[in-house]
């Protein structure tokens, strides 16, 4: 039951965080477009369709890209910073009501809880230039 119970959480987790993730690629791809309408130059337009493959294949680059660690920084905490920043950032989501019936953390302090995981979010950013500037 448990694991049926996990598997329905997955389901619904992904069911939420994936569509939020194609929107920003794609309104990314939006705002590029815009700004080289705006700056009289041609746009991504070379992957696919109209350059319609082109946050993919942006995803696929940053995949694929050298990791450079500065001599000085901590290593630890420089490879886990962007997870610990997405973590934050997606767990916002779990209290807003996006499913017609529920949501992912049924809780009744839910706009408590997004300003405690907002400020969260801004001390870690805090933390993290601390720690990279010195």
């Amino acid at each position: 039951m448990v694991k049926q119970d996990f598997l329905i959480f997955a389901a619904k987790y992904l069911s939420l965080i994936f569509p939020v993730l194609i929107a920003v690629a794609f309104l990314t791809l939006v705002e590029r477009k815009v700004l080289a309408s705006q700056q009289l130059r041609v746009g991504p337009n070379t992957v696919g369709y109209l350059g319609l493959l082109q946050p993919f294949a942006d995803a696929a680059k940053l995949l694929i890209k050298e990791t450079v660690l500065p001599a000085s920084a901590n290593r630890y905490l420089f490879i886990i910073a962007p997870g610990i920043t997405l973590i934050l950032s997606i767990i916002t989501w779990v209290v807003i009501p996006t499913f017609p019936d529920s949501t992912l953390a049924d809780i009744n302090l839910g706009i408590s809880y997004i300003f405690a995981v907002s400020s969260l979010r801004r001390l870690w950013y805090i933390n993290c230039w601390m720690v990279f500037k010195f």
